[in-house]
């Protein structure tokens, strides 16, 4: 379960069986989740976040996206 990034008590990660779905970031913040899509970037799923955090997560994520893009890629290129 590699972990990408962690900033502002967000945990970014992907699961290493994860290599056939499309790209996507996992994140966590002590017992709240959620998954977004890469490519474009939109909310898979929830729980537990509220809406501003959703917003500051989809910016975050804005922001690391193409870092984001290029772990997955060199990860599951092995």
């Amino acid at each position: 379960m590699p972990e990408v990034l962690r900033i502002h008590g967000y945990r970014f990660f992907f699961f290493s069986r994860e290599g056939t779905e499309s790209h996507h970031i996992h994140v966590e913040q002590a017992e709240r989740y959620a998954k977004f899509w890469l490519t474009p970037i939109s909310l898979v799923e929830s729980r537990g976040f509220r809406s501003t955090e959703l917003r500051e997560l989809h910016n975050l994520i804005e922001q690391h996206r193409e870092s984001f893009i290029i772990t997955w890629d060199e990860h599951f290129s092995q």
